[in-house]
Parts: structure tokens; C-alpha cells; sequence
């Protein structure tokens, strides 16, 4: 039932109707509209960034390749750290901190491109000039892709879920599959408009357009989640009660440190200082590396209940099952039409949206557990075909064998992810969600960087099987993972006493 202030939500079953408390729906546009806005321009320029490289150094993936292991070594190695920064943080300064960083550091990396498009000749003229401005671009994007990463867990892993407490969890999902949708709708359509641009126009307009989108942009999406922030007293309380938490946790390790040095008993003629036990070098450099905000970050993660469907999540990663770089790349080689491989990649797009719609729908029959398990071997069945494309003889035909099968799979994939997301969302204190998020996404980055290296050693597009291969045994890993998860909470996988044909098996 919808008001002009506010959605209500209702529980409802055979039996009766309760009313949930109100969930504004101003609030919930103002978010949906700012995580879209914020999501395009990151989509933007990850679609972008690979067609300016490719044309600063023709016939060569060198710089792409370059920009995409600095794109995925940053998040893995800084993943952890961003989360636990965000998790020392009140939510006005994590705003703040994400929407100017990620903004401006974008701005930064427009402006080095068009310097190096307006100079198409830098890098035989002055080269030290190129590489200079090269690395900016690097740098700038390796920034704003953290920056957005930490936009990512605020929103996804914590607001999403304050906003929904008080619900039934149809609410949780229904707002997790909103999320989703704009970002891979965002995936969808920022690449053809970006792609309009550099067609009817030029390169060097399309780096502008989005130079001047970060700038314009960052205002209103500043405006839209602080006025979120305001408008939703649960988010308000739920930083209060980070605030708190963040107060105990320094009076603790100040208490911690003065018990250290001011209840050692002290020996006869010496100081405080003296009785300290001495310890080796290599001792002290293993306790600052075990009490680093890295180490615990991921001690943190690896206690969690949804250690494994994390993991599993992760090793999705670590494919070339996608319309990526390597996989766009081959198919080009292979003779298919770029507009073909373009058409592809919109439909795969689209099948990952209608996962959105399906998802609520499963979830709400089954669990989130159980949506997970049948929504994975669905995308695993489906790959089957791109392996079956490895024995094909005709190059057209294995060509379109393999893009069928990315795309159908796309759906048992997405839903996957908003199965795990979920899970996360409901076993992961609140005090871990920040922490466990950017571990998860160091994981998800590290991964994705051991699938770029993989593709440098096996560069050759006639060895694109080995790769297949490879990609797919890393999904069946993952899927056995999520297995054995279910089955070590459940204690059983299928419900077999439910088929009619053993049922009087197990009931004799």
C-alpha cells in the first residue's frame, strides 16, 4: 500500500495481515537514484579505460593489461584496509571520504587522458612525458576504484540492511535485487552511450563527457545519500551505535596498553622500561604484521559463518567465462563481427537483470541457502556448453556455443551473487559488516588479477581451450564449496523423502 510519503509493507499469509512499520519511500529513491548515479560513472569508465589504452598503444593489450593487474592488485591488497577504515568511521565522514575521492580521482584520470589524446605523438616524442601521465591514469583509476569499493560496502552491505530491519526479509530482498539492477543496468547502458560518443564524435569527447560527469555529479550524489542519512532514523541510530562501539574499542586498547606497561612488576633497580622483556627482531616484525588492520581484517572474515560461500563466490572470479577482455579479444580473432560480440554482451547483460526478478521470487519459496545451491548449478549447467564448444570443429559454430553459454549463465550467476549477499547481510554482525565486506572484495580482486595473469601466460588465441578448461574447474571448485557449506547446515542436500518413489523407502 503506497502513500505519498512512505511505502508500507505488509506481512501477509493464510491466516492474517500485519502491518510493518513505514519504510519511506522518498528516502528509498533518494538512494536508489544516488547508488545509480554513483554506479554509472564507475561503469563508465571501466568500460572506457580499456579503449583508451588499447588506442594510446595500437595492436598491444600491454597497457590494458598494465591497468587492469594495478586495477585488481589495489583492491586486493587495500580491500581489507578500506573496510576497516570504513568501519572506524561515522557515516558522514565514509560519505565524504568515497564521493570526493572517487569523483575527483576520476577528474584526475580524465584530464591525463585527454592530455595524452590531444598528443597522440607523446610517446615517440617524449616518453618519459607519456609514462608520467600513464602511470596518473593508473594511479587515479586504482584510487577511485577503492574509493568506490568503499561506496559499495556502505551501501550494499550495511545501509541496504539498516533500512530494512523492522521488515519482513521479502523487504531485504526486494531492495538487494533494486541494487543489483542498477548495476548491471548501469553496465548495459554506459557502455553503449559511452560507445555513441566515440563513434559520432571522438575519443578525446568521450574522456571529457566523463571528466565533467564526476565533477557535476558528485554534488548531487553528496545531496542524495545525506538527505538518506537524515531522512532514516534507523541509519541514524545504527551510527550511533557504531560511534559507541568505536569509544569501548579505544578506552579498551588504552587500557590494554597502560596495563602492559604499568602493571609489570618492577625489579630491583631497574625502570619500567628495563623490565620490558627484551625480544628478537623477527618476534616484534611477527607481532606488528599479526596486529595489523590487515591480518585482522581477515582473521575477522575467516571466522565467519559464510566463510565458505564467500570463497566460493570469489573463485567466480577467476574465469574467463565472460564477455571480458580475453573472451572479447578471441572472438575477434575468430572472425565474429564486433557488432555480434556487442549484441552478445546485451544479452547477457538483460539475462543478468531478469536474475533480479527471479531471485525475490525463489528466495521467498525456498531460502537464500537453498536459492544459492539450485541458482549455481544452474550457471554450472550452462557452461557445459562452452565446454562442449571445445571440441567443435567449426570456428563459427564453437564461437556461438560459447557465447550462448555465458550469457544463459548469467542468470543462475547473479542470482548466486544476491544469494550469498543476502547471507552475508543476515549472519554478519553489524559490527563486521564493513570488514567482511572489503575483505570479500580484496578476495573477488585478487582472484580477478590471477585470471589477467593466467591470460598473459596462455596469450595465444588458439589455446583459448586451456583457458575454458581452467575457468571451468575453478567454478566447479567453488560449487563444491557452496555444497558442502549447505550440506554441513542442513545435513542433507535433496530432500529425497519427498520423491513418491522412495518415499515408502524411507518411511518403511
Amino acid at each position: 500500500m503506497e502513500t505519498e510519503t512512505g511505502t508500507r509493507v505488509f506481512l501477509s499469509n493464510e491466516e492474517q495481515q500485519q502491518e510493518e512499520p513505514l519504510l519511506p519511500r522518498p528516502m528509498v529513491i533518494s538512494l536508489y537514484l544516488g547508488y545509480f548515479l554513483a554506479r554509472w560513472g564507475a561503469r563508465t569508465w571501466e568500460f572506457s579505460v580499456a579503449l583508451y589504452m588499447i588506442y594510446l598503444w595500437p595492436n598491444s593489450l600491454f597497457l590494458t593489461a598494465m591497468y587492469g593487474a594495478v586495477e585488481s592488485g589495489s583492491t586486493a591488497i587495500f580491500g581489507p584496509i578500506v573496510g576497516q577504515m570504513i568501519d572506524g568511521m561515522s557515516y558522514v565522514k565514509v560519505l565524504r571520504l568515497w564521493l570526493v575521492t572517487q569523483n575527483l580521482s576520476f577528474i584526475v584520470a580524465g584530464v591525463a587522458i585527454v592530455a595524452l589524446l590531444l598528443a597522440p605523438d607523446l610517446k615517440s616524442q617524449n616518453f618519459p612525458l607519456f609514462a608520467t601521465l600513464v602511470v596518473l591514469t593508473n594511479l587515479s583509476g586504482a584510487v577511485g576504484v577503492l574509493s568506490t569499493l568503499a561506496g559499495t560496502i556502505l551501501i550494499e552491505r550495511d545501509w541496504v540492511v539498516v533500512m530494512s530491519e523492522g521488515h519482513s526479509p521479502a523487504v531485504l530482498t526486494r531492495m538487494n535485487s533494486v541494487i543489483r539492477s542498477i548495476d548491471l543496468s548501469s553496465k548495459l547502458l554506459s557502455p553503449v552511450i559511452t560507445g555513441l560518443i566515440i563513434s559520432f564524435v571522438s575519443l578525446r569527447a568521450s574522456a571529457i563527457t566523463f571528466a565533467a560527469w564526476a565533477t557535476i555529479t558528485v554534488w548531487i550524489e553528496y545531496w542524495l545519500f545525506i538527505s538518506v542519512y537524515s531522512g532514516v532514523p534507523a541509519i541514524v541510530q545504527s551510527d550511533a551505535r557504531r560511534s559507541s562501539r568505536l569509544m569501548s574499542r579505544t578506552q579498551a586498547e588504552e587500557t590494554d596498553i597502560a596495563s602492559r606497561y604499568l602493571h609489570v612488576p618492577l625489579l630491583q633497580g631497574t625502570t619500567s622500561e628495563d623490565n620490558i622483556p627484551s625480544r628478537s627482531g623477527i618476534m616484534r616484525i611477527l607481532e606488528r604484521i599479526s596486529g595489523s588492520s590487515f591480518v585482522a581484517a581477515w582473521r575477522n572474515y575467516l571466522n565467519q559463518e559464510i566463510v565458505l560461500p564467500g570463497v566460493a563466490l570469489a573463485l567466480l572470479f577467476f574465469t574467463v567465462l565472460s564477455f571480458g577482455t580475453l573472451m572479447t579479444a578471441t572472438l575477434e580473432w575468430k572472425g565474429i563481427p564486433t557488432y555480434i560480440i556487442g549484441i552478445g554482451r546485451g544479452i547477457s547483460a538483460g539475462v543478468g537483470l531478469a536474475a533480479t526478478v527471479v531471485y525475490p521470487l525463489m528466495q521467498s519459496r525456498l531460502s537464500p541457502l537453498r536459492t544459492g545451491l539450485w541458482s549455481f548449478w544452474s550457471q554450472w549447467t550452462c557452461l557445459l556448453v562452452c565446454v562442449g564448444s571445445i571440441w567443435v570443429e567449426t570456428e563459427k559454430i564453437a564461437s556461438y556455443m560459447l557465447m550462448a553459454g555465458v550469457a544463459a549463465s548469467r542468470l543462475g550467476l547473479w542470482m548466486f551473487d544476491l544469494a550469498v549477499i543476502q547471507q552475508m547481510q543476515d549472519l554478519v554482525p553489524e559490527s563486521d559488516r564493513c570488514v567482511v565486506g572489503g575483505v570479500q572484495n580484496s578476495l573477488q580482486a585478487a582472484l580477478d588479477l590471477m585470471a589477467n595473469l593466467l591470460g598473459i601466460i596462455v596469450s595465444d588465441p588458439k589455446d583459448f581451450r586451456i583457458l575454458t578448461l581452467f575457468s571451468f574447474s575453478t567454478v566447479s571448485l567453488a560449487g563444491i564449496l557452496y555444497t558442502v557449506h549447505v550440506h554441513r547446515i542442513r545435513k542433507h542436500i535433496f530432500h529425497l523423502d519427498k520423491i513418491p518413489l522412495l518415499n515408502n523407502f524411507f518411511v518403511s
